[in-house]
């Protein structure tokens, strides 16, 4: 009888997830002998799914609030994991598990897909200076910026400026305060790409100055959002974080399984719960 396996995500709330989508679809492909499923955990109920976890389980994708959690109860952690500081992946391994951030993945082919000539030569804009914004600038560096603007609604320099060293890059940081109009229109528009990672209400009066550049937005949910498709109309290339969640997904399966992902069956699975026609 073939044994099958386990993998889950484990966050909180996570019953709106789409991870399964994207990993159970990899597993059809391929006939893999997996499974993949939800379960709500916060940072402190973690410790105990992962360790009371069954053989079968071969690793585990990791959301809010647990990815501290997770960076935490591993015994061995990627590098880029212990940069970003936080983890959305575990994996089993013959002495415990093995931590690792996919993310900054997912940026990185979503980066690639826009196709920017000459990527890196000019700078970046980040929006937002949260856990998903450390993980941009750990992609931005992969992809060759070493000129970074960080424009958040409030001063949290110090927490990123570590960060920025330990890559290389310049670090320009300002608040939407001190910024006036035509200073933040100005950065944006020298800028070959813009990553936004906050809530499309917290830029919602931004709209014009922001789609100046080629750009990313992590929202997805609903699609498109109005920074997407202010870019677009203005004939920019645009992306929105399924790209991201994809890539990062394709990652983990890869880490999981020991296969290579079937992308492309992942990637129309995940667009078609999605409703996406891009």
């Amino acid at each position: 009888m073939t044994e099958i396996f386990c993998a889950a995500v484990l966050g909180s709330p996570i019953e709106h997830s789409l991870s399964p989508v994207l990993h159970n679809a990899g597993y059809q492909a391929l006939g893999l002998p997996f499974s993949y499923t939800r379960i709500e955990a916060t940072a402190q109920t973690l410790p105990n799914i992962v360790t009371q976890a069954d053989q079968q389980f071969r690793g585990f994708s990791v959301t809010m609030p647990a990815k501290f959690a997770a960076l935490a109860y591993a015994n061995t952690v990627s590098n880029r994991a212990q940069l970003i500081g936080s983890a959305n992946t575990l994996v089993r391994t013959d002495t415990g598990w093995y931590a690792d951030n996919t993310d900054g993945e997912g940026l990185i082919g979503a980066i690639n897909e826009l196709a920017i000539p000459h990527l890196g030569v000019g700078s970046a804009v980040i929006i937002g200076s949260g856990g998903t914004a450390r993980s941009a600038i750990w992609a931005l560096a992969q992809t060759g910026f070493s000129n970074l603007w960080v424009i958040n609604r409030t001063d949290r320099r110090q927490e990123l400026q570590s960060l920025c060293d330990q890559l290389g890059i310049t670090l320009n940081y300002r608040t939407f305060r001190e910024l006036k109009p035509k200073e933040l229109a100005d950065i944006v528009t020298y800028a070959q790409l813009l990553i936004s990672t906050v809530p499309s209400e917290v830029i919602s009066q931004y709209l014009d100055v922001l789609a100046r550049t080629n750009l990313i937005d992590v929202i997805y949910d609903p699609w498109p959002t109005p920074l997407v498709e202010k870019a677009r109309e203005r004939g920019f290339s645009a992306c929105g974080g399924y790209v991201m969640l994809a890539h990062q997904a394709m990652s983990q399966f890869e880490q999981f399984t020991q296969h290579p992902a079937p992308r492309k069956h992942m990637r129309a699975a995940l667009e078609d719960a999605l409703g996406i026609v891009d």
